[in-house]
Formats: C-alpha cells, sequence, structure tokens
C-alpha cells in the first residue's frame, strides 16, 4: 500500500506542475465528474438514473419518464451536496466542524426525509444482508464528537490514506438515518480536493466489491481491500487530470455540440461515430468527450472527401 500512495504522491506533484490549470478545462472537468461523481454515489445506494438521465436532470432540470421523484431529487441533491462541498475546500481538514457534515447531510435528504435531514438518528439501524452491528444511537452524538475531534488531530498519514479512513469511520458510525455512504464520500473528497487532489470516484461496476470491502474492515478483518479501492479511484482521477493536460498530440476536451459544429454534422452523428469505433474519443459522461486533435483533423479531411 506504501508504494500506491508513493505513485499518488508522484502524480499528484506532476499535476502541481501545470497549475494554474487553464479555466476552461478546469470548468470542463469540474461539470463533468460533478455528473460523474452524483450518478456513481447515488447509483452505489441503488437509484437507477443512468449517466445521461442524471446530466439532464442535473444540468438541464428535466424529468425521466418512469424514474421516481425521490431519484430525481437524490440527483439534484447530491450536485448541491457537491457545490457545498467546494465552498469548503478553502478550510483546512483541521477546521471541518460537525455542523459542516450535518449541512452536507441536509442537503443530500433535502426534500426527500424532512424529519431526517442534518439530524442523527435516534432508532437502532443494522445494515441490510450483513450482520455488522451499528453503534447505538445513544451513541452517536459523542461517536461524532470523537471523529471531528480524529479529524482536526496532528495525522502525518498520507492524505488519501486520511481520506479513505475518515469514510470508513464515518460510514461506520452510521450517524444517519439514510444519506451514510453519500455524505461519506462528499466528505472524503472535501478532504481530497482540501490537498489539491481530484475527487475520488467509486465506480458503479465496484459496488459489490466496495460494500464488501466495508464490511469486512467492520468485521475487523483490516482495510487493505478498502484501502485499495480507494487507491485506486483517487489514482484514475488524477490519470483523468494528466491525460487532458499531457496529450498525445494535442488531446482535449470538447463538447458533443463543439465537435459537430467543427465536423458539420448534428451532434447525434458525433455520438454515432463515437458509438461505432470511426471517430477515436474517450465519453466523459453525457457532455464531454477527450479526442486527440491530430486524430480529429484526420476525421474532418476524411469526411471532406466523401462530400
Amino acid at each position: 500500500m506504501d508504494n500506491k500512495l508513493k505513485q499518488l504522491t508522484a502524480k499528484k506533484r506532476k499535476l502541481d506542475t501545470y497549475r494554474p490549470l487553464p479555466p476552461e478545462l478546469v470548468k470542463n472537468l469540474d461539470e463533468w465528474f460533478k455528473i460523474e461523481l452524483t450518478y456513481t454515489s447515488n447509483a452505489i445506494e441503488g437509484n437507477t438514473l443512468t449517466r445521461a438521465e442524471t446530466a439532464l436532470v442535473v444540468e438541464k432540470g428535466l424529468t425521466v419518464q418512469g424514474k421516481s421523484l425521490t431519484e430525481h431529487l437524490e440527483a439534484t441533491n447530491h450536485a448541491e451536496a457537491l457545490d457545498y462541498v467546494k465552498t469548503l475546500v478553502s478550510k483546512k481538514r483541521q477546521d471541518i466542524t460537525e455542523q459542516d457534515i450535518l449541512d452536507i447531510h441536509r442537503l443530500i435528504l433535502n426534500k426527500i426525509e424532512a424529519d431526517n435531514v442534518g439530524r442523527y438518528r435516534t432508532q437502532h439501524a443494522r445494515l441490510t444482508q450483513t450482520d455488522v452491528v451499528l453503534p447505538n444511537p445513544v451513541k452517536v452524538p459523542w461517536l461524532m464528537e470523537e471523529f471531528v475531534e480524529w479529524l482536526a488531530g496532528d495525522n502525518h498519514d498520507h492524505i488519501v490514506k486520511i481520506g479513505a479512513d475518515a469514510h470508513y469511520k464515518l460510514v461506520s458510525i452510521h450517524p444517519f438515518s439514510d444519506g451514510n455512504g453519500r455524505t461519506s464520500r462528499l466528505l472524503m473528497n472535501l478532504t481530497l480536493m482540501q490537498e489539491g487532489y481530484p475527487p475520488a470516484i467509486i465506480r458503479k461496476e465496484d459496488r459489490l466489491v466496495y460494500i464488501n470491502s466495508l464490511e469486512k474492515a467492520q468485521k475487523g478483518m483490516g482495510l487493505d481491500n478498502f484501502y485499495g479501492l480507494i487507491y485506486g479511484a483517487v489514482d484514475r482521477s488524477l490519470d483523468i487530470y494528466l491525460k487532458a493536460l499531457q496529450p498525445e498530440g494535442e488531446q482535449i476536451f470538447y463538447t458533443t455540440d463543439e465537435v459537430a459544429k467543427l465536423l458539420r454534422v448534428d451532434p447525434e452523428s458525433v455520438r454515432r461515430y463515437v458509438r461505432r469505433g470511426t471517430l477515436r474519443a474517450v465519453k466523459l459522461g453525457g457532455k464531454f468527450i477527450r479526442i486527440d486533435r491530430a486524430d480529429l483533423d484526420r476525421f474532418i479531411e476524411k469526411l471532406k472527401t466523401k462530400q
């Protein structure tokens, strides 16, 4: 694990050499990460909105037929909670308060569970399909005080490990009736972003591995699997930034509409080219794609010869 943390440190230092980052790139990446974090974090909890549907709900304010009001609110709430977390990035980890955590939770459950937003649970809780014993609700307030004291403490561990530990400790206290996972993941990402790291995305396809790694740790069998998952997520996020900043050729982010204008076709044609593999591109959620500029120029020339 120490070697992996050293690799993350090296990539972070490489990212720092590009700072300040180009504003347009930062904007594009921020928008993509907002959708991806919202989609994946909610999907882990059972939300059935697809990535593209999440983008429609968050960016356009549209409703998706066949999806529940709760699923729509989970998308908009998470996006708003992430925006709030970004306002806390200028703080130091040591200055994160119990109220900050309660406010993150309040935004996550806004209009979904009015009686429970920003409040600790008063009922006993049990995780489904597991025999993990959660703390008695009477203990939750002082466990949270203890947690915030730990978070503010003099900790010389690597920040990615601190972020992972914060996630694990909070989700294991399970202070809320609902929204514990989403709150814990946002808190982890707050600690990462405060130190200049991009947020970690736990992919939907890693859901079972993620849940099992938490359960294994909660049963006293160690955190190695959980650390490995989180470190891998941070690594992927660093790669997204670095590949955008030091591309092969001139690899940059475009919106689908921008590519459509360059190719003089409609946006759906662009999506079709990418799906078929005739235009080499990496899809980044519902809005952005990453293309090597040289490949794009060659594709434009190819289209011209066919006209």
